[in-house]
């Protein structure tokens, strides 16, 4: 169940970012940091899918983990948006939020694996 909503959810996010950077792109004409919060940003549900199709259980975790990354990152690119005026906090926070939620999402479902994972070998 919770990787059909980290699934769900990543790709919404990932949506969201699509339409933010054409945003950024068309109305503040920003082109670097904007590419950089797409990339990230759509990242973390592509990793997500990867890692729905992992070989293995540990192939699950790396794919997780890379998603992991790239939520952190993503914060980041937003928040330094944010700060820098190209968004608005209204608009930085609702994504922010979404982010943040992502990051919980991402951390349990690596640890219930890693946990699944060690009760295996035993």
């Amino acid at each position: 169940m919770e990787r059909s909503v980290l699934k769900t959810k990543s790709y919404d996010f990932a949506l969201r970012i699509v339409k933010l950077y054409k945003y950024i792109v068309s109305k503040k004409k920003e082109y670097v940091l904007s590419k950089q919060v797409l990339k990230a940003g759509t990242s973390i549900g592509a990793n997500v899918e990867e890692g729905n199709q992992a070989q293995s259980k540990s192939d699950f975790i790396h794919k997780l983990s890379i998603a992991q990354k790239e939520a952190f990152e993503t914060d980041y690119w937003l928040r330094l948006l944010r700060d820098s005026d190209y968004l608005t906090p209204k608009q930085a926070d609702s994504l922010l939020i979404d982010c943040q939620e992502l990051q919980k999402l991402l951390t349990s479902s690596i640890k219930t694996a890693k946990r699944n994972l060690e009760n295996k070998d035993d």
